[in-house]
């Protein structure tokens, strides 16, 4: 039997449990203050970090639980997982499906008079999202313009503790994914007078929901080739620390705090390799082919004890950076308060009229029908001057 979890810590983390196993165990007693008998409103807890994020708080028991998603089926999934693995769960417990940017949310925000702590897992997290004008106004809509709609709103009933997800790639961004992070903390750091504010910039979740390996597994349960670069290293962690990475970042961190793991260059790896990795624990050899074609041809005729056909190849699409990188030249980090993890500390309160007026200068370029993903890049320049956009004219929707 394949077991997914031994795959992770075996092959793609190489930890054998979890890396922040200690630094929850050190700082149980402050973790137990902060969220036991807390109210939790969890936006995006469906997906993968999100739902992670609530099985690890649900150990310190909150007593009240709120989780808002817009995918239905994967709410439904989570409140079965939750209700039967015989883990506490809070009497009061409600998925709600709905968009976090609708009137129905805001309806039922202010009917529960807020929440002590607020997490937001609700963003587009793959480069893919960005292949034209549309799919840039969606991404930076949810990352951006929507989350400063909920800023706005939890001003109204401030909460204890408001934590969102940054990423790795919001450190010298290259895609405008990675870009809208980095404006979403100066975002969020704005609001931190008026209550406190936390975020996490970590590595790629392995499996998780949309991720290429996750896809690696779709694949050979259609029997359909594998596909990945040969070149593009990543920094992982397993789905259970992903969770365990926000809660202590949102409990332990101080205003305006971002949390990072301790991962050293040699624990990179590459999708290749992972690829590799998993067929051959599943008993697979290997065919390696000179095309997407060619593999997809092969699979065509694939049958079992057949070598299985992969096409692995060099990255040529926008957005993808070779590497990645926590935090930057300029920024104060500490790298001894906790074990497994650093945190960027002392960031400057931005000023909240320049992410307002560069917020309202999206919203008017996408207003236009001409704007093009040029323009907005430009736009985005201009507020993250670093901001070095990689721009192939080729997007990974056109590869398997």
């Amino acid at each position: 039997m394949f077991n997914l979890d031994e795959f992770i810590c075996t092959y793609v983390t190489k930890r054998p449990r979890s890396m922040f196993e200690a630094d929850i165990s050190d700082n149980s007693d402050e973790l137990s203050d902060a969220i036991e008998g807390k109210s939790v409103l969890v936006i995006g807890g469906a997906g993968s970090i999100g739902s992670s994020f609530i099985r690890a708080i649900l150990t310190f028991r909150p007593s009240e639980l709120v989780v808002v998603d817009t995918n239905e089926n994967t709410l439904t999934e989570l409140t079965r997982d939750l209700r039967s693995s015989g883990s506490y769960v809070p009497s009061v417990f409600l998925p709600y499906p709905m968009d976090y940017s609708s009137v129905t949310f805001w309806r039922m925000f202010r009917a529960h008079r807020g929440f002590d702590i607020v997490a937001n897992f609700s963003a587009h997290k793959h480069v893919r999202s960005e292949k034209d004008i549309y799919s840039v106004e969606a991404l930076l809509r949810n990352n951006v313009i929507h989350a400063k709609g909920l800023l706005d709103l939890l001003e109204s009933c401030p909460p204890k503790v408001y934590f969102c997800v940054s990423t790795d790639k919001a450190a010298n961004p290259v895609n405008i994914m990675g870009a809208s992070k980095r404006i979403m903390e100066d975002l969020i750091f704005s609001y931190s007078s008026s209550f406190p504010v936390k975020t996490a910039r970590f590595a790629n979740v392995a499996f998780s929901n949309g991720s290429l390996p996750q896809g690696f597994l779709e694949r050979i349960n259609r029997g359909q080739p594998l596909s990945a670069p040969s070149d593009v290293k990543r920094y992982f962690v397993s789905p259970q620390e992903s969770g365990q990475i926000c809660m202590l970042s949102a409990m332990l961190g101080g205003n305006r705090a971002i949390f990072f793991p301790k991962l050293q260059e040699q624990q990179m790896m590459t999708f290749d390799r992972i690829a590799e990795e998993l067929l051959i624990s599943m008993g697979y050899e290997i065919d390696c082919c000179g095309s997407d074609q060619e593999a997809i041809e092969k699979s065509k005729k694939w049958q079992a004890g057949m070598p299985y056909p992969v096409h692995f190849s060099p990255s040529d699409t926008s957005g993808e950076k070779a590497f990645e990188e926590f935090y930057v030249e300029g920024e104060k980090v500490d790298l001894e308060r906790f074990r497994s993890l650093g945190v960027i500390t002392d960031k400057p309160v931005p000023d909240k009229s320049a992410v307002t007026d560069l917020i309202t200068c999206l919203d008017e370029a996408f207003a236009s029908v001409h704007c093009s993903k040029a323009e907005i890049v430009n736009i985005v320049r201009g507020y993250l001057p670093n901001f070095e956009h990689l721009e192939t004219g080729k997007s990974l929707d056109g590869k398997m």
